[in-house]
């Protein structure tokens, strides 16, 4: 599903002390060119993050799920289960294994993994007929960078790009605004009681 390795580390790894917001990016990889750019000119990137935002789940239905399927699949992953057994015990009795009692033990393990796979069937009664593939996919991915270093930051990507700059400095105005107005508002109402 996902196409890049990820390292878990501690939280508080992952945490930056003051973030500011530096741009956000439709594209993981506009993100990825952001912060390559500033690695190039000795921008300190261990004060840098993306962070994907806007979570979505996408499910891609990739078949019809039918009690042939099922059976097929059951079999094959029994088959699977029925060699492992039987490596096991050829590892553990090397002298007296044959090829009849491997043969033997991977049928058993077809036979078991197809009607445990048609007794699942049967149990779900027809709600989900379908495979599919699930991946939970960000819509926008945001670069912050260390309170301290944000001046620099925006300098440096206002060269890479001076229109994107242009556009992110008025969004964060905009957001700056509605922060303010809010806290007005808040103000202004008075306490609740």
């Amino acid at each position: 599903m996902s196409t890049q390795p990820v390292r878990r580390v501690p939280t508080s790894r992952l945490a930056l002390e003051f973030p500011r917001s530096l741009a956000v990016f439709d594209q993981y990889e506009e993100a990825q060119k952001a912060v390559d750019y500033l690695s190039d000119h000795d921008f300190p990137v261990q004060n840098v993050m993306i962070v994907g935002t806007d979570l979505k789940q996408i499910e891609r239905v990739t078949g019809r799920l039918t009690r042939g399927r099922v059976a097929a699949g059951g079999a094959v992953s029994g088959a699977w289960l029925g060699s492992f057994v039987a490596l096991i015990f050829m590892l553990f009795d090397g002298a007296n294994s044959n090829g009849l009692s491997f043969i033997i033990t991977v049928l058993a393990g077809m036979v078991f993994g197809l009607v445990w796979a048609l007794i699942g069937y049967a149990v779900t009664g027809g709600q989900r007929d379908f495979t599919s593939i699930q991946q939970v996919v960000a819509t926008k991915y945001e670069v912050l960078v260390e309170h301290r270093d944000a001046a620099r930051a925006r300098e440096l990507i206002t060269e890479m790009d001076p229109m994107r700059a242009a556009q992110e400095q008025a969004r964060v105005a905009i957001e700056q605004a509605r922060a303010e107005e809010a806290a007005r508002m808040r103000e202004a109402s008075g306490p609740t009681s």
